[in-house]
């Protein structure tokens, strides 16, 4: 075996108990208590994609101190698709304010499948959207999501825009910006300062994630750093999967190259349902991307 390749191993196995005690030594958390929640999709049908392409719905949830986490509206919405042997990836941005059908509660925006049925049902939502089912959703709070980039050491970002928030005086600029928990959290929900609303802050969602594959990508190396990441997480995580499988998502996240993570928004025209403001979906465009990118994660012909 190669000197890399022992370190590799190495490595793994490491990692791997790490994960295995903490979960055995730290309480789990209940769902009213999680800052992060990560469950398997149960479905009745076989995987529609290759094994070795993994769906992962992320979403961000509204929840506030106190509330149950998978019991909110979801605030943002990513359909992130990794090939495990590529290194390449997509992430499909969903409006939250997308009116769908959703199985068993008629037309409504699509993040009150949230709290119509919790993650599963999201999960369904997105799927008869986009034409792909994911195989885990994972969810986290406004808490836990400062903690994993606390976790990281703060993310940089490539903003599009210029815009102004009052918890970051100097403003977010076009270009690189080096940004703090709480800024990050503010960057990837804000929306009445962009341009397009609604689908300019997707396209900060899909930079946030970009911005924390690539801060874990450069200090994966460095001693201390993924073992502090998971820790973070696992200790404030609600899941109903083992160790093993913990660990090959974990590996299939890193395994991504941030320059190769391309991302696509699905746009539509904005109007009322009632006297509720919603995007109506551009179903056609859903489909085509879900379409691209279901087989090997990779969004081949466009937005």
């Amino acid at each position: 075996m190669s000197r890399w390749g022992a370190r590799a191993g190495r490595r793994v196995v490491a990692l791997s108990l790490l994960l295995g005690g903490v979960l055995l030594v730290t309480p789990p958390s209940t769902p009213r208590t999680a800052a992060v929640s990560l469950v398997r999709v149960h479905t009745a049908h076989a995987a529609d994609h290759p094994r070795d392409v993994v769906w992962v719905l992320c979403l961000g949830s509204d929840a506030r101190p106190g509330q149950r986490l998978v019991g909110q509206r979801a605030d943002a919405i990513q359909m992130v698709g990794l090939n495990l042997r590529t290194g390449a990836g997509t992430m499909i941005g969903v409006p939250r304010d997308s009116y769908v059908e959703i199985p068993g509660h008629g037309r409504d925006k699509i993040n009150a499948s949230m709290t119509y049925g919790g993650p599963q049902l999201m999960a369904g939502s997105v799927s008869r959207l986009v034409g792909v089912r994911p195989d885990y959703v994972f969810t986290t709070g406004f808490d836990g999501f400062r903690a994993m980039v606390r976790a990281i050491g703060g993310v940089t970002v490539h903003s599009r825009f210029a815009f102004s928030d009052p918890v970051r005086p100097q403003g977010y600029h076009v270009g690189t910006n080096r940004l703090t928990p709480f800024q990050a959290l503010i960057f990837g929900r804000v929306r009445h300062p962009l341009p397009r609303g609604d689908f300019d802050r997707s396209a900060n969602q899909e930079e946030l994630l970009r911005s924390i594959l690539r801060r874990v990508r450069a200090h994966e190396s460095t001693p201390g750093f993924m073992e502090r990441g998971l820790l973070a997480a696992a200790r404030n995580m609600d899941t109903d999967l083992g160790p093993a499988e913990l660990y090959r998502l974990a590996q299939a996240v890193t395994g991504i190259d941030p320059g190769r993570l391309r991302g696509c928004v699905i746009t539509g025209p904005t109007g009322y349902a009632g006297a509720a403001s919603v995007v109506y979906p551009d179903v056609a465009q859903a489909r085509r991307v879900g379409r691209d990118a279901r087989r090997d994660g990779t969004l081949d012909h466009g937005c």
